[in-house]
Formats: structure tokens, C-alpha cells, sequence
């Protein structure tokens, strides 16, 4: 269990050091955000703030990995080196959108195409790869099975499969890039769900058929060291939130965005719990769906029923001060968190 405490801790000390150093790259570089002129008025003043840092969050995490198996001398697994991979994977596809933003001097960066034949290939790729690594006693990373608490007995197959870790990864990423739109938003309630699956980790560790067979075990591969993972990214989330809290020094951009959403669909599909992200990232799923429903109803009707999509920007218009919808999402954020985690144990409770 120390594991988890250094993995955090190292990743938070990178980030919260780490952090200023890149500001300073940053806007000597002159890398700053731009924003769209039809936003929020108050938004215009953040124009120029240093960009791109959620490549702190990246490095922070795979440095406090790398350190951490260095510390306790035990070799990475296959999970965690997978989760690691879709991370990096998806903020190498947000870096060169966010660059592109820059050295252009636009707010669209990647085209909707581009950017989505990138997250594609990179989450084909772990989807493929998940379903191999068999450990001595048979199990992968991930199966084929649609998983809630545990694996169901829903099969998919490994094309079908394929195609559900694609939908689930692309979602994820894309409701934590939409909910990057106010400073910290994001950060805070990425590190809360990523806190949850440091306490699933630890758990289905402790229960795991290989530790704790019998009724209700847990049939995961390396469930402690995806804890290690989340308290890894937890922490480097904390730290770079000491910057991006309001007035925000630097924002995370979609190379943040899209990594941290990699990681919690990463994380959903190696611990089996794919289909409770849901509700652990509750906040994620609520701002998701205020963009669907305005699009879908300004094509039905030719109405908006937001003032702006994503949600927060709507209470923006209504005139709510940024810090309060930041603190309020934050709380929705963790009562989400909470009903997950109430539900997660009540499943290892009743046995379902």
C-alpha cells in the first residue's frame, strides 16, 4: 500500500513544482490560450494565459509511476503500462491540437476529422492490446464482457468489444474536454473521480480472487497497481490545480482534457467497472448531455434550450459568478463520486 501514498505524493510534488516552470516556458514562448469572441464577455480577459499544460499532468504521472517501481522494486504491469499508453496517447493528439491553435492563431485547432481518427487510432490500438497479457492465472487486462461492478454476462467479442472501448474512450475524453471551460472545473473533479478509483483499486485488491477467493471476488488483473495509477494522476491533478484554480495561471488545453478522460476510461476498462463511470463521473455525463440536448434540439425545433452549451457557460449568461459555478459543479462532482462509491461497495455487499 505504500506504493500508492509515494505515487501520489511524488506526482503532486512534479506538478506543484513542475507547473511554474512550464508557465514560465510557456509565456516566454509566448503560448497563450485564445478564446472564441461569441463566449462568455468575462472569458476575454483569460486571452493569453499560457496553455498546454496538461502535458505537467502527463509527465507528473508517468515520472511518480516510473519512480514508484523504481522505490519498491516491483516490475510495471501490463494494465497500468496500458492505461499509461491510451493517457499519453490522447494528450499527444490534445498537444497537437493545441498547437496548431497556437501557431495559428485560431480557437480551432485539429479538424472534428483529424481529431477523431487520432483518438481512434489510439484507442483501437489499446483496445486490441487489452485483451492480450494473460497473467499465470489466465486473466487480461480487460474482456470482452460489458462490465458494471464487475463483468457481466453480456459478452461482445473482440470486434464488438473493440468497438465499445472506442465509444467509451471517446466519450470519456470528449465530457472532460467539454467540462474544461472554467478554471479548475475540470482539474478538481477529474482528481476526485481519479481519488475513487484509488480506493476501487485498493479494495478489489484486497478482495481479488487470487488474494481473497470466493463469491463476490474480483476476477482483475493488477488491481493495485491501477490504484497506484490513480493516485498518481489524483496527485499530479492536485498540484497542477494550485495553478489553474481562479485567476488561473495556465490551463490544461485538450492535451490535458483529452489524457485525464483517456485515463478514467483506461481505468474503467482494466478495473471492470465500465458502465460506473457513468456515475462517478457524474458531472462529466450531466455537462455531456446539456451539449447533446441543445444541439439536438436547435437541428428538431431551430430552439436552444441552454442560453450557451456546455452547462456552465448557460449559468455564466445567468449572470453566476465563475468561482460559484465552480465550487457548485465541484459539489455535484462529488456527491457523484459518493453515490458511485456507495454503489461499487453495496454490488460487493449484496454480492452482485
Amino acid at each position: 500500500m505504500r506504493a500508492v501514498l509515494y505515487s501520489s505524493v511524488i506526482a503532486l510534488v512534479c506538478s506543484l513544482v513542475g507547473t511554474p516552470v512550464v508557465i514560465r516556458m510557456l509565456v516566454k514562448r509566448g503560448y497563450g490560450q485564445l478564446i472564441r469572441d461569441d463566449g462568455p464577455k468575462n472569458h476575454l480577459t483569460k486571452r493569453g494565459t499560457p496553455t498546454m499544460g496538461g502535458i505537467v499532468i502527463v509527465l507528473s504521472t508517468l515520472i511518480a509511476y516510473g519512480a514508484t517501481k523504481l522505490a519498491t522494486q516491483h516490475w510495471p504491469s501490463a494494465s497500468a503500462l496500458l492505461v499509461l499508453f491510451l493517457m499519453t496517447g490522447l494528450g499527444a493528439v490534445g498537444f497537437v491540437d493545441d498547437f496548431i491553435k497556437i501557431y495559428k492563431q485560431r480557437s480551432l485547432g485539429l479538424r472534428a476529422k483529424a481529431k477523431l481518427i487520432g483518438q481512434a487510432l489510439v484507442a483501437v490500438i489499446f483496445a486490441v492490446l487489452v485483451l492480450h497479457f494473460p497473467d499465470q492465472y489466465g486473466l487480461t487486462p480487460a474482456s470482452t464482457s460489458v462490465s458494471f461492478l464487475a463483468d457481466t454476462t453480456l459478452v461482445l467479442g473482440p470486434v464488438l468489444f473493440v468497438v465499445w472501448a472506442y465509444l467509451l474512450i471517446s466519450g470519456t475524453s470528449n465530457a472532460v474536454n467539454l467540462t474544461d471551460g472554467l478554471d479548475g472545473l475540470a482539474t478538481g473533479a477529474s482528481a476526485m473521480v481519479f481519488a475513487a478509483y484509488v480506493l476501487i483499486g485498493i479494495w478489489q485488491y484486497g478482495q481479488s480472487c487470487v488474494n481473497a477467493p470466493g463469491p463476490g471476488c474480483y476476477a482483475v488483473r493488477d488491481p493495485l497497481d491501477l490504484a497506484i495509477v490513480a493516485a498518481a494522476l489524483m496527485g499530479a491533478c492536485f498540484g497542477f490545480l494550485w495553478w489553474n484554480a481562479k485567476p488561473a495561471k495556465i490551463f490544461m488545453g485538450d492535451t490535458g482534457s483529452l489524457a485525464l478522460g483517456g485515463a478514467l476510461a483506461g481505468l474503467a476498462i482494466c478495473s471492470r467497472t465500465e458502465l460506473l463511470i457513468a456515475l462517478l463521473g457524474g458531472l462529466f455525463a450531466i455537462i455531456t448531455m446539456s451539449v447533446i440536448i441543445q444541439v439536438g434540439s436547435f437541428k428538431l425545433r431551430g430552439k436552444r434550450v441552454f442560453k450557451m452549451a456546455p452547462l456552465q457557460h448557460h449559468f455564466e449568461l445567468l449572470g453566476w459568478a465563475e468561482e460559484t459555478i465552480v465550487i457548485r459543479f465541484w459539489i455535484i462532482a462529488g456527491l457523484c463520486v459518493a453515490l458511485g462509491i456507495g454503489v461499487f461497495y453495496a454490488g460487493w455487499v449484496t454480492g452482485s
